[in-house]
């Protein structure tokens, strides 16, 4: 029985019938516009709330109307409160759950063509109004003739085809950024680019997907507080996935969940210490935890669901993590450092110390305390320093691990802004120290506890700690005098990036000029040739942007 019927909105990336370079030249002139948009209103210091919210409106319907790549990037900026501006985040919050549907009609008729049956022989009932959609799919709430409720996920039409695209066309901007600007090759976009599509085309194979929702929850077998949904396999193929329904509330709907008298500090406990063991026992972990994919039921249980973007940490980074996991905890920076060298985190410099003193500034002030960024004042030349030479990188795996730590630090700071991470992993810790056995993770983590504990016992004296605290800053080079000119430095950089920036978007809006009026004339040929380049520089402007924008965030949080 169908009930419900349901409106859609047609997105432009399912009908277009892009070529690379059409779809080249479309996301170049999203990006030309959106960096011209932005330099306009620093010219014209139009920088208020309403004007802001404008701009985030625009990009919104533009991530749309690209698809599902650039959905994805927009849900995952939709979590950082701390990087980007708040009417930007909430109106990219719109990306999570709330992507206009497609035509049920199409979803109906995917399912019986991959079911091989007609919708009434399948489901005793079934909702043509969808319960949710996503970059990805939409989701139809429908009930077996067993009486079981289920959810039945529905894959978009032209999803790989638009991935092919938009894999060649990042792979070639890519290309052009590392052979023009040398300072990207130290990321490894490459790598990064590989993985972030391997994982995309991973998850639009929703048998894949079934299996890995399978796989998380024989994981939290025994966990009573996490719930998984079931997988109902007769009624799931690469394209449709049928799902035990679980419903709950959002899990950043603060509101709701005080409205229920669910105990906040127990989510985010909860979440937290889920992630720390899908990273540091399971090795299997959800790369993409946005609030649209997890939630919070009645009785205060975490539900999670999509598990297409899954991925696993090699053992060795497993191992590394769980060092860096415990050295936090001991406040033991060389031992920080070391392992973030080893993993691949920090490039190994000839002096090492102004990282180390930033580590170990970040261990004393913020391990057991929400972060006050005034209080980098302490350390504003080092981190100045440090970000001058770059001596942070990302690899390809450590991407998606820290997006999703990232991730969840956003979500938990919707909940309570005074959250810390540290305190809220202390049942998992406490948890490990009465195991003493299971697999080798396990026993590596047991063994750290274990260490931790003759550390925490074995504690120095006040007069000891004293000594030791100086001699410690002697090493660091903490007790000199300096002569603070940085500031000027800093000044003279900004000025050098804003005078680039209208440099190229002067000659950007000259050769589009230019090839406007050709068009007009017989010479479209001369015409597309200024358009390409124009593409060209308006890649320069767009990197001189964000490097300008950067520059100034760094300098904000220096001179708080």
């Amino acid at each position: 029985m169908l009930t419900k019927r349901g409106s859609y909105q047609s997105l432009r990336w399912q009908h277009s019938r892009y070529s690379p370079i059409s779809r080249q030249w479309e996301v170049s002139l999203f990006t030309f516009k959106f960096s011209f948009f932005l330099l306009w209103d620093k010219l014209l210091r139009n920088n208020s709330s309403r004007q802001r919210k404008k701009r985030a409106e625009w990009l919104v319907k533009n991530l749309l109307q690209l698809g599902p790549t650039f959905i994805k990037i927009g849900q995952s900026l939709s979590t950082r409160a701390d990087l980007i501006p708040l009417e930007y985040i909430k109106e990219l919050s719109q990306l999570q759950d709330n992507v206009p549907p497609f035509n049920s009609e199409e979803a109906i008729a995917v399912i019986e063509a991959e079911l091989g049956q007609p919708i009434d022989d399948l489901f005793d009932s079934f909702e043509i109004e969808p319960l949710a959609s996503a970059s990805l799919g939409q989701v139809h709430r429908a009930k077996l003739y067993t009486g079981k409720e289920v959810v039945v996920k529905v894959q978009r039409p032209g999803l790989e085809r638009i991935f092919n695209l938009d894999f060649e066309v990042i792979r070639r901007l890519i290309s052009i950024m590392n052979r023009y600007f040398k300072a990207f090759k130290k990321y490894n976009l490459e790598e990064v680019h590989k993985e972030f599509f391997e994982l995309l085309f991973q998850e639009i194979d929703y048998v894949n997907e079934g299996k890995n929702a399978d796989r998380f929850r024989h994981n939290f077998r025994g966990y009573s507080q996490i719930k998984v949904p079931k997988v109902y396999w007769k009624c799931s193929t690469r394209k449709i996935l049928t799902l035990e329904y679980l419903p709950g509330i959002k899990v950043d709907d603060r509101a709701t969940l005080e409205e229920n008298n669910i105990n906040l500090d127990s989510i985010i406990q909860l979440g937290i210490c889920s992630y720390l063991k899908q990273l540091l026992i399971d090795g299997f972990f959800q790369s993409d935890p946005h609030p649209g994919n997890m939630a919070v039921s009645q009785r205060g249980e975490l539900i999670f669901y999509d598990f297409g973007t899954m991925a696993e940490v090699k053992t060795f980074a497993k191992d590394q993590m769980i060092e860096v996991f415990f050295a936090v905890l001991k406040k033991d920076t060389d031992t920080v450092v070391d392992n973030l060298v080893y993993m691949g985190l920090i490039e190994p410099l000839n002096d090492m110390k102004p990282v180390k003193r930033i580590i170990s500034f970040l261990l004393d002030n913020f391990r057991d305390k929400p972060v006050d960024v005034r209080a980098f004042e302490q350390v504003s030349d080092e981190v100045y320093l440090m970000f001058k030479s770059q001596p942070f990188r990302l690899p390809p795996q450590m991407t998606f691990i820290l997006k999703s730590l990232t991730t969840l630090d956003g979500i938990a700071r919707a909940l309570d802004p005074k959250y810390n991470l540290l305190a809220a992993s202390q049942p998992f810790v406490k948890n490990l120290a009465l195991r003493g056995s299971g697999g080798s993770a396990v026993t590596v983590i047991v063994r750290q506890a274990k260490e931790m504990i003759k550390s925490t016992l074995a504690q120095p004296n006040v007069f000891e700690n004293s000594l030791r605290g100086i001699e410690t800053r002697i090493d660091r080079g903490e007790l000199k005098f300096r002569i603070r000119a940085l500031e000027s430095e800093r000044e003279l950089k900004r000025i050098n990036l804003g005078i680039k920036s209208l440099i190229y978007a002067s000659l950007t809006g000259f050769i589009l000029l230019s090839a406007s009026i050709l068009m007009t004339t017989v010479y479209v040929k001369f015409a597309l040739i200024c358009f390409s380049v124009a593409g060209l520089f308006s890649l320069f402007l767009f990197k001189s942007l964000i490097s300008l924008l950067l520059q100034e965030k760094v300098d904000k949080l220096l001179e708080k």
